[in-house]
């Protein structure tokens, strides 16, 4: 497992619950990025490494798209709510 060389960003407010979310399901970046495709997402490695890093802004589709793989809530996902379920 690679450590994040740059420190985290301001870009979005919802990559560290994606990559906490993802590693606590033990899901590898690239099965997400293939469950993202399923849902019409096109996304590449380095883009979902700079989402996780919020170094990157996330569309409106990617969130609703990341809330449906995780099956959690928008609002949970922008820190909104403490509860998970969509």
């Amino acid at each position: 497992m690679r450590l994040r060389k740059q420190a985290l960003g301001s870009r979005n407010l919802v990559g560290a619950r994606v990559e906490a979310t993802r590693k606590s399901e033990g899901m590898k970046q690239k099965e997400l990025l293939a469950q993202l495709q399923v849902q019409g997402v096109d996304m590449n490695a380095s883009g979902l490494s700079k989402l996780e890093g919020q170094l990157r802004y996330v569309t409106d589709f990617e969130l609703v798209a990341l809330a449906k793989v995780f099956n959690v809530s928008v609002d949970w996902l922008l820190g909104l709510t403490d509860k998970r379920e969509p």
